[in-house]
């Protein structure tokens, strides 16, 4: 049995009566595991995903908002990252679309010759962006591409020497603000301790690519991840504990849903570790009658985002067996 045995309340009958098509496809898919047809013969004419697709451009990215963005930095970038998240883990769009592909050549058209995606912090590298947008790619199934084999590569090249991963202007002492219309490339200093913040993003492509999440090199930095949840990073941009509790979905950056959903794809046997169990008595904690959850959600893009975060964290508790 999961953990969703120890949940005081039935999480899957609100999930499954919530009359919303695609939360009750993958409630019954990914949790019960259920037999169920291909996404696109169910979700992907729906209203959100087809309002989504018509706002794409014809390079295949989708146009940031604000017109308040400095020149040097390439924000298109983050709003194709945001709507093909939408896309590919609400409504299960794959490269069988022919849009996904084109978004996935406009991401791609962004890599350098050393393998990673840049642009989004101007010229500087970007292992955390980098994988956020190879999560997304593999699982649209681009996982056997050739530059997304690359885009692995250059992220295994630039690992922290205790196994995580870090911004490198952060590893310089540089801030956001100082490095947007720099030409200088800042190297990173690999002898500095890893984040937290970038290593959680990082290690989300890891758990989708289907070779990738069993390599040791995961399983190491999987268990650096587990040894800072609840504490503050050591650079400052997640320099608060409550960090930690605040929410997304899909997964933007690293938080305790994000990292439970790491352990039980790469390491399940982490289970025990008294900072997972912390992690997952919060959420025991903070389920409410209804059997939802409560918690301070971000990015509230569409009006259903608690069906999608109790979701994930039911999904989350489905991969670990209770002890």
């Amino acid at each position: 049995m999961s953990w969703l045995s120890d949940l005081e309340y039935d999480a899957m009958q609100p999930l499954l009566s919530s009359s919303h098509d695609a939360i009750e496809y993958w409630t019954k898919r990914a949790i019960l595991h259920e037999k169920m047809p291909m996404p696109r013969d169910v979700l992907w004419d729906l209203k959100v995903p087809q309002n989504i697709l018509r706002k794409q451009r014809a390079d295949g990215s989708w146009a940031y908002p604000s017109p308040h963005v400095p020149g040097s930095l390439d924000y298109n970038q983050i709003e194709t990252y945001r709507q093909l998240g939408f896309l590919v883990e609400m409504f299960g769009f794959d490269r069988g679309h022919p849009q996904i592909e084109q978004a996935a050549e406009y991401i791609l058209s962004n890599q350098t010759d050393e393998g990673d995606i840049r642009g989004i912090y101007a010229r500087q590298y970007s292992p955390n962006y980098t994988a956020a947008l190879l999560e997304l790619l593999v699982k649209a199934g681009y996982d056997n591409d050739a530059r997304v084999t690359k885009a692995f590569s250059w992220l295994d090249s630039v690992r922290q020497d205790d196994g995580g991963w870090a911004l490198a202007f952060r590893t310089q002492g540089r801030n956001l603000d100082a490095i947007y219309d720099r030409d200088k490339l800042l190297a990173l200093d690999p002898t500095k301790p890893f984040s937290h913040l970038v290593t959680g993003v990082v290690l989300r492509a890891y758990a989708a690519h289907p070779i990738h999440k069993t390599s040791d090199s995961a399983k190491q930095a999987t268990a650096l991840l587990v040894s800072r949840l609840f504490e503050k990073d050591v650079y400052p941009d997640r320099d608060r504990t409550d960090d930690w509790i605040r929410f997304s979905f899909p997964f933007w950056q690293t938080d305790i849903l994000s990292a439970l959903t790491i352990v039980g794809i790469i390491d399940p046997h982490l289970a025990d570790n008294p900072k997972v169990l912390q992690a997952k008595q919060w959420f025991i904690d903070h389920q409410q009658p209804d059997g939802l959850f409560a918690g301070h959600l971000l990015k509230d893009r569409y009006h259903d985002l608690r069906l999608w975060y109790s979701y994930a964290i039911c999904r989350a508790f489905d991969t670990f067996a209770c002890s």
